[in-house]
C-alpha cells in the first residue's frame, strides 16, 4: 500500500517520505550553518536555542513548499519549472513567513544576511533531493502496477485520467481485462482474461485490481469473477472499485461513475454537530484575524475602485448557500457599473471586456473577495467550502448535472478544494468538472483538510490561477 488515510484524506506515502526528508535537509542545513558559522541569535544561548531556531526554519519553509503545491506539481513540471517553484516557495513565501515570525520571536533570527545564505543553500540541497526522488519515483521497480477489470466507458475514462495525471503519481496501468465483447478502450490495452487471476498478478507484479465494470449482471452481458477477486484480496492484492480508485489517486469523485448507493453507503457524507461547532469557532477566529490583518488592503482597494469608476464600491448578488438557502454575497466591484444592465446573469469570460483595470488587479490577487469576510462572520459562509453559485445558474446546473445539489449540504466558503484543483468555471462542463472535486470535499472534509486548502490557496493568490 502506497498511501495512508488521515482524517479521511488520502496521503501518498512517497510524498510524505519526501516531505520528511526535505524537513530533515532544511533542519540540518540551518543547524550546520548555526553551529559552524555562528548564526547571530540562533548561534547564542546554547544548543536548545539553535535546535528550536532550526526547527522553526524547517517548518516555515516546508509550509512554503506546501503552499506553492511543490510536492504533487513537481512530477508534472520541467526542471526549470521545478527550480522556479522551489525558489518562490523558499525565497518568497518561506522568506516572508520567516521575517514575520522573527518579528514575534527575535531570539530565533539569524540576521538577514545569514538567513539569505541559509535559504539559498537549503534551496539547492532540496532541488538535488527532488531530482533524486523523481528518478526513484519513475523507476519501474517502485511503481504500482495496476490492472483494470473492464474495457468499457469506465475503463476508457480511467485510462484518460491515467495518461494525464496518474503516471506522475507512480501508477502503471498494464492493461484492461475485458468483461465482454463490447470494447471501448484501444485494442493495444486489452489483455486476455487469465485462467488464474492470482497467478497472473504474481507473474506480472500487479499490486492492485481496479474493477471498472459497468454491467454487473450476467443477463446484461457482464461477467464478474467474484471467487477469483476474493482470492486475490485475501492473499494481499488490493481490489478496488474504479470510483474509489479515482477518489484516492485524483482526490475527486468521477461523476460518470457515481451512483446514489455510493453516497448512501459510503463512509463519508456524515453530518456532525461537534465538527460543525468546531468549524464555526475556527471560522470566527480566522475571519476576525483576517479582517484585522487585511484592513489596510480593504481600505486601499475601496479607494482604488472609487477613484477609477466611482460608486458603488461594493456590489452584491444572490447566491445559493447551505441547504439551498439564498443569501447576499458582497464583493468589491471589479466590473463596469453596466456589466449586467439588462439584468441577465452571464458567465464571466476570458479577458472579459466588462472588467476594469483595477478590477483585473483585485481579481488576480483575490482582493475583491475580502468583503465576504462579513458573510463568514454572519454565518452564511465558511472560510473553506464549495464556492456559492448564483441561483440562475444553479437552476440550470441542477437540470443538466446529476448530484449537483449535493454540494449544498456543506456550507459554501471563501476558498475551496475545487478552486485549487480546477480552472475557473464558466460553463456547464466546467461546473461538472468542479463538482467532482466538491463531491470529494463534501464526502471527506475535515479541519485538517481545511487547513491544507488554506495553505495551498497561497499559490492560487500569488500566481493568479483561475481568474477571469
Amino acid at each position: 500500500m502506497s498511501y495512508i488515510r488521515f482524517r479521511k484524506h488520502y496521503l501518498h506515502i512517497p510524498y510524505l517520505v519526501l516531505a520528511l526528508l526535505e524537513f530533515g535537509v532544511l533542519f540540518g542545513t540551518f543547524s550546520f550553518l548555526a553551529v559552524f558559522l555562528t548564526f547571530g541569535a540562533a548561534g547564542q544561548g546554547g544548543p536548545g536555542n539553535e535546535l528550536g531556531a532550526a526547527f522553526l526554519f524547517a517548518f516555515i519553509l516546508s509550509c512554503g513548499t506546501l503552499a506553492m503545491g511543490g510536492y504533487l506539481a513537481m512530477v508534472q513540471e520541467s526542471l526549470s519549472a521545478l527550480f522556479y517553484r522551489t525558489l518562490v516557495a523558499y525565497c518568497l513565501v518561506g522568506g516572508l513567513g520567516l521575517t514575520l515570525v522573527y518579528v514575534v520571536l527575535p531570539q530565533a533570527d539569524p540576521g538577514s544576511t545569514n538567513l539569505l545564505w541559509a535559504v539559498l543553500l537549503a534551496s539547492a540541497m532540496v532541488i538535488l533531493l527532488r531530482l533524486v526522488f523523481l528518478k526513484l519515483v519513475d523507476s519501474e521497480q517502485l511503481v504500482r502496477r495496476v490492472v483494470i477489470f473492464g474495457a468499457g466507458e469506465f475503463a476508457a475514462s480511467l485510462l484518460e485520467e491515467y495518461q494525464q495525471h496518474m503516471r506522475a503519481l507512480g501508477v502503471r496501468i498494464i492493461g484492461c481485462i475485458p468483461e465482454n465483447s463490447n470494447h471501448v478502450v484501444a485494442a493495444d490495452t486489452l489483455l486476455t482474461a487469465p485462467y488464474d487471476f492470482y497467478q497472473f498478478c504474481r507473474q506480472n507484479r500487479v499490486s492492485e485490481i481496479v474493477v471498472a465494470q459497468q454491467e454487473r449482471r450476467r443477463n446484461e452481458g457482464g461477467w464478474l469473477p467474484v471467487p477469483e477477486l476474493m482470492e486475490c484480496k485475501l492473499r494481499g492484492i488490493a481490489v478496488t472499485s474504479a470510483l474509489d480508485f479515482c477518489e484516492r489517486e485524483l482526490k475527486k469523485a468521477k461523476l460518470d461513475m457515481v451512483q446514489p448507493s455510493w453516497i448512501v453507503f459510503s463512509e463519508g457524507f456524515k453530518a456532525s454537530k461537534v465538527r460543525n461547532f468546531t468549524k464555526r469557532f475556527v471560522d470566527l477566529a480566522l475571519s476576525l484575524m483576517l479582517l484585522l490583518v487585511m484592513a489596510p488592503f480593504i481600505l486601499l482597494t475601496a479607494i482604488a475602485v472609487f477613484l477609477e469608476t466611482g460608486r458603488p464600491i461594493l456590489y452584491s448578488q444572490n447566491r445559493v448557500g447551505m441547504l439551498g438557502k439564498e443569501f447576499r454575497i458582497f464583493k468589491f466591484r471589479s466590473m463596469r457599473q453596466d456589466a449586467e444592465k439588462d439584468g441577465k446573469a452571464r458567465w464571466a469570460s476570458a479577458n472579459d471586456a466588462r472588467v476594469t483595470r483595477v478590477g483585473a488587479f483585485i481579481r488576480n490577487t483575490r482582493l475583491d473577495e475580502l468583503p465576504q469576510i462579513y458573510n463568514v462572520l454572519k454565518g452564511e459562509m465558511s472560510i473553506v467550502g464549495p464556492r456559492p453559485e448564483r441561483p440562475e445558474f444553479v437552476s440550470e446546473l441542477k437540470e443538466k448535472i446529476p448530484f449537483y445539489d449535493t454540494r449544498h449540504y456543506v456550507k459554501p466558503g471563501l476558498m475551496g478544494w475545487a478552486q485549487l484543483k480546477y480552472p475557473y468555471g464558466a460553463s456547464v462542463d466546467d461546473a461538472r468538472g468542479k463538482l467532482e472535486y466538491d463531491l470529494y470535499y463534501s464526502k471527506n472534509h475535515s479541519l485538517v483538510m481545511d487547513f491544507l486548502i488554506m495553505i495551498q490557496t497561497v499559490e492560487v493568490v500569488l500566481l493568479g490561477k483561475g481568474v477571469r
